[in-house]
C-alpha cells in the first residue's frame, strides 16, 4: 500500500471553495431538503445533460494539479462536469455569440481554448435565477486552471510567458437545472488565463495558512509517533491484536476482532492506528461507537497515549441537540443569534480553537463558539477537518442521511482508518439507517399541516386511498415479494413528493412546522429505500400493536451498503467482545469468507470467576407465573446475600423485571436502583455513581440490550456479581419472523439468524460487564434452563468450559465455596 507524502496536504476543488468563499447564515427552514434531494437527483440529471451534447463533448474529466504554498504541496482532486473545445460548439445563440466573438484590446488576438461547463441541479425558480452563484463558478475557475495547465503540459500554448502576446479566453458556463421540470439556464462569461489564474492563486493564499498548520503538525505528530510505545506491560493475546490490526490497516484490508472484555480492544486497536498515521500510510481515524456512554474507552485511550507524549489531536462529535446552546434547537438567522452570520465568523473560531488544544472537547467547543457566537455543532464539523481523529457516531459515516458530506460526499475516498467499536450493534443500526416505513395516520395527520395548499392536500389523499386499498388486504401482517403490490402507492408517493417540493418554491415565505418536515423527511426516506430495493431486502405490511397501518421496507442484509462506506476509507477494523458466531457477523457487516477474523482468548485467570446455569427456571412465555418470577427472585437474593457487595442483574424487559420486583423479598441494608426507559445523561451516572461509592451494597435492576449491559467499565470490586434472566431472545413479532423467513429461504437457519444469535449477544455482552482487569473477580449467573442446551452452550465463548449447572437447592453452597477459595 502506497504512503502519504508528509507535506501534501490533498483537498477536493469543491471543497477549496466552499470553504474559502462561504459567509452568511445557517438558515434550515428552507434549504435543506431542496439540497439533499437535489444531490440525490443530481447525478441522473448530470448524466443527462452530458449525454444531450455533442459526441466530442468531453464529460466527467478527473483533473489533478499540485500547487505550493511555502513548505506545503497543495494537491487539487476534482472532476470537471463537461469541457468543450471550440470546434464543439455547443452553446448557442446570443451565448454563442458572447463566447466567440469576444472583445479583445488592439493588437492583442483573441482565441478561445475552451469552455468548462460545471453542472449544477438546483431547486429554484429559473424565471427568478439572474447570475450564478459565485462558489459555482469559483469551482469552475479552479478547474480551467488545472486543464489549462495539463493543455500546457500537452505543449498546447497556454503558458503564462506568452500571455502578453497572445490573449487565451477561456469560457466559464454554469448550467443550472431543475429537478422535475428539468429547465435548464446557462450563464456562460469569458476570462483570460491571466484573471483565472488570478482568483486560483487567491483560493490558495488563502487555504495555504491551513495547509501550512497541518503540515507543521503533521511533523511534529509524526516524530512524537516515533518514539510512541504501548503505555502498558502486554496482556496475554494483546501484542498478538495489536500486531494483527497494524497489517490489516498498512495493507488496505478488513478485520474482525472477537476479543473478550477487559483484554483492552480500545487501545489494541487506536495504538497501531496511530502508527499507521505516523507512518504515512493514512490520514485519519474515525472511532465509531454505538452509543454516548461507550467514547469514553476511546477518548481515554488518545488521552493515555497523549499523556505518553503523543501530539496527535482528536476531536469527539456530539449531537446538535446535545451541544445546541439554546433552550429550543431553531438553526435560522431569526431565532438563533449562533446562526445569524455563523459563515462569516467560523473559519476564524476554527483557526483559532484548533490552534490553541489538541484535545477538542464538548466544552472547548462551546466556549469557542460562545466566543465567536458561531453554532458548536457546526464549529465542530469544521473542526474534525484539521484534527487527526474523530470519535463519533456510527451515524456520521454510515448513515445516508447523516454522514459527513465534507468526508464522503460523491463517493470520495479517503485515507481514512475506520475503527467500529462493539460491531456487534452495528447490524440493527444499520438495519435501522437503510430501512424505511410510512403509516396511514401520517397522511391523516399531515393534511392539517398542509391543509391551506389544496394541490398537496389532493396528493396527500391519493396516497391515503392507495393504503386504504392496501390496509383492506391485510390480516395482521402480509409480505409483499420484491415490493408486489404496491407500485401504484409509490406512484401516487412520488406525485406527493414533488407537490411538497414545489411548495417550497411557490410559497418560500411558508415555515414549515416541525411536524410537516418529519412528514416529507418520511416521504424522501421511503421513495430513497425504494430504490434500493434488492434481494436483500424485505417488503411488508402490518396492523401494528399500537392500532397503526404500516408499509416496511426492511433491509435484512446491510453489509452491501456498508461495504459502500467502507470503501471510502482504506481499512476497517471491527471490533467488539461478542463477534459469536463470527461468519455470522462477517455476512452481515463485511465482506463474507473474504474478510479476516482474529479471535483472542481471555487473559485472565479463570478462577476468579464462578459460572453457574440454573437448570430450574426460565423465562419463556409459557412458565411466566408468579411460581416462576418467585424463584427467580429466590436465586437473585441467594446470590447477592453469598457476598456483601454490588451486583447486577438484566432482565429481557422492564416488564419482567417489574414482576419480579413485586415478587422478590429485599435485604434492608441494600440498596436496589432501577435503569428506567429513559434517562439523561446525569442520571445514567449517578446510576454509575452507585456503584462506585462502595458504602452501601448496590443491586442495579437492568435490561439486556440496554445502556448498562455494554460500555461501562466498573472495576476494583464496583461489581462482584451479574445475573441474566432469560437467554436475550427478541420478542416474537412480524419483524423477527420475516428475518427468519428470509434466512430459511436461503437455505439458512432462520430461528438461528432471528432470533439466537441476537439473544446470545445481549447474554455475553451483560456477563462482560464483570471481569475488567486481572485483580476482578465475581459470580455470573445464567438463570434460565435453556442455556443448557446444545444450540445455547455452542454460543458461548471457547474458555466457558467450566459452566456449573445448579438449582436452587446447592446453590448457596456452590456461591460460598468459591467466596471462601477467593479469600485464600
Amino acid at each position: 500500500m502506497h504512503k502519504l507524502i508528509e507535506n501534501q496536504v490533498r483537498i477536493s476543488v469543491r471543497n477549496l471553495v466552499e470553504f474559502i468563499l462561504r459567509s452568511g447564515d445557517i438558515d434550515n427552514r428552507h434549504s435543506t431538503k431542496a439540497q439533499y434531494d437535489a444531490m440525490q437527483i443530481g447525478s441522473r440529471l448530470h448524466r443527462k445533460i452530458q449525454g444531450s451534447m455533442p459526441g466530442t463533448y468531453k464529460a466527467e474529466v478527473s483533473l489533478k494539479h499540485t500547487a505550493h504554498y511555502r513548505d506545503v504541496e497543495i494537491l487539487l482532486e476534482g472532476r470537471a462536469d463537461g469541457i468543450i473545445t471550440p470546434d464543439e460548439k455547443s452553446v448557442e445563440g446570443e451565448q454563442a455569440n458572447l463566447l466567440y466573438q469576444t472583445q479583445t484590446d488592439e493588437n492583442v488576438s483573441a482565441e478561445i481554448s475552451f469552455i468548462i461547463d460545471e453542472i449544477k441541479v438546483i431547486r429554484q425558480d429559473m424565471e427568478k435565477l439572474d447570475s450564478a452563484a459565485q462558489v459555482h463558478v469559483a469551482q469552475a475557475l479552479c478547474y480551467a486552471y488545472m486543464y489549462a495547465k495539463v493543455l500546457n503540459t500537452k505543449a498546447a500554448g497556454v503558458t503564462e510567458e506568452n500571455e502578453e502576446k497572445k490573449r487565451i479566453c477561456i469560457g466559464i458556463q454554469i448550467t443550472y437545472c431543475h429537478p422535475e421540470t428539468e429547465e435548464i439556464k446557462r450563464f456562460l462569461k469569458v476570462y483570460t488565463f491571466k484573471e483565472i489564474k488570478e482568483e486560483f492563486d487567491r483560493y490558495i493564499s488563502e487555504y495555504g495558512k491551513w495547509a501550512q498548520f497541518l503540515y507543521e503538525h503533521r511533523l511534529e505528530r509524526n516524530a512524537s509517533i516515533q518514539k510512541l510505545s504501548f503505555p502498558y506491560p502486554y496482556r496475554a493475546g494483546q501484542k498478538r491484536l495489536v500486531a494483527a490490526a497494524y497489517r490489516t490497516m498498512i495493507n488496505g484490508e478488513q478485520l474482525f476482532i472477537q476479543a473478550p472484555t477487559g483484554i483492552g480492544k480500545t487501545l489494541s486497536t487506536v495504538f497501531p492506528a496511530v502508527w499507521a498515521v505516523g507512518e504515512e500510510y493514512a490520514d485519519k481515524i474515525f472511532y465509531l461507537t454505538a452509543k454516548t456512554i461507550t467514547r469514553t474507552a476511546a477518548v481515554s485511550a488518545f488521552d493515555i497515549l497523549q499523556e505518553n507524549g503523543l501530539k496527535m489531536s482528536y476531536i469527539a462529535l456530539t449531537s446538535k441537540e446535545k451541544i445546541c446552546p439554546n433552550t429550543v434547537m431553531e438553526c435560522n438567522p431569526v431565532q438563533c443569534q449562533y446562526a445569524k452570520g455563523h459563515f462569516d465568523r467560523v473559519n476564524e473560531a476554527a483557526f483559532d480553537l484548533i490552534h490553541d488544544c489538541e484535545q477538542i472537547t464538548r466544552e472547548k467547543l462551546a466556549a469557542c463558539a460562545k466566543k465567536y457566537k458561531v453554532c458548536p455543532f457546526e464549529l465542530s464539523l469544521d473542526v474534525s477537518y484539521w484534527v487527526d481523529a474523530i470519535i463519533c457516531d456510527y451515524n456520521y459515516v454510515f448513515d445516508p442521511h447523516v454522514r459527513l458530506q465534507r468526508y464522503f460526499a460523491d463517493g470520495e475516498r479517503g485515507e481514512y482508518i475506520f475503527l467500529v467499536d462493539e460491531a456487534h450493534n452495528l447490524v440493527e443500526r444499520a438495519r435501522e439507517m437503510y430501512s424505511a416505513k410510512l403509516e396511514k395516520e401520517e397522511f391523516l395527520a399531515a393534511k392539517k399541516y398542509y391543509e391551506p395548499f389544496k394541490s398537496v392536500v389532493k396528493q396527500i389523499n391519493s396516497c391515503n386511498r392507495k393504503l386504504l386499498e392496501l390496509k383492506r388486504e391485510c390480516d395482521v401482517w402480509k409480505v409483499l415479494p420484491e415490493g408486489e403490490g404496491i407500485g401504484s402507492f409509490v406512484m401516487a408517493l412520488e406525485r406527493l413528493y414533488e407537490a411538497l417540493n414545489r411548495l417550497s418554491e411557490t410559497h418560500p415565505e411558508w415555515i414549515a412546522p416541525k411536524e410537516a418536515s418529519e412528514f416529507f423527511f418520511h416521504v424522501r426516506d421511503f421513495l430513497e429505500v425504494y430504490e434500493q430495493l434488492n434481494e436483500h431486502y424485505e417488503v411488508y405490511m402490518e396492523h401494528t400493536s399500537q392500532g397503526t397501518f404500516q408499509i416496511n421496507l426492511l433491509c435484512v442484509n446491510p453489509a452491501e451498503r456498508l461495504q459502500e462506506c467502507c470503501t471510502q476509507g482504506i481499512s476497517t477494523i471491527f471490533f467488539s467482545a461478542t463477534l459469536l458466531p463470527i461468519r455470522y457477523y462477517k455476512e452481515l457487516l463485511g465482506q463474507g469468507e473474504e474478510s479476516k477474523a482474529i479471535y483472542a482468548a481471555s487473559p485472565f485467570d479463570p478462577k476468579n470467576r464462578l459460572i453457574v446455569t440454573a437448570a430450574d427456571v426460565s423465562s419463556k412465555y409459557t412458565r411466566r407465573t408468579a411460581l416462576e418470577y418467585t424463584r427467580i427472585g429466590q436465586y437473585i437474593k441467594a446470590i447477592t446475600n453469598s457476598r456483601r457487595g454490588n451486583y447486577l442483574v438484566f432482565f429481557p424487559s422492564y416488564t419482567f423485571r417489574d414482576e419480579v420486583e413485586a415478587c422478590m423479598e429485599k435485604e434492608e441494608n441494600v440498596r436496589y436502583i432501577r435503569q428506567e426507559s429513559s434517562m439523561t445523561e446525569a442520571q445514567r451516572e449517578e446510576f454509575l455513581d452507585a456503584f462506585r461509592e462502595q458504602d452501601t451494597p448496590t443491586v442495579g435492576f437492568c435490561v439486556m440490550g440496554g445502556i448498562f449491559s455494554e460500555g461501562i467499565d466498573l472495576q476494583n470490586e464496583a461489581v462482584i456479581g451479574v445475573i441474566i434472566v432469560g437467554t436475550g431472545l427478541p420478542q416474537t413479532g412480524s419483524r423477527q419472523e420475516i428475518l427468519k423467513s428470509h434466512y430459511e429461504k436461503e437455505g439458512k437457519n432462520g430461528f438461528l439468524f432471528a432470533y439466537l444469535y441476537p439473544g446470545m449477544n445481549k447474554v455475553l455482552q451483560a456477563a462482560g460487564r464483570l471481569i475488567r482487569t486481572s485483580k476482578d473477580y465475581g459470580v455470573i449467573a445464567l438463570l434460565d434452563e435453556r442455556f443448557l442446551q446444545g444450540s445455547y452452550r455452542s454460543q458461548f465463548p471457547p474458555d466457558w468450559t467450566d459452566m456449573n449447572i445448579v438449582q436452587l437447592s446447592n446453590c448457596t453452597a456452590l456461591l460460598e465455596q468459591f467466596w471462601a477459595d477467593i479469600e485464600q
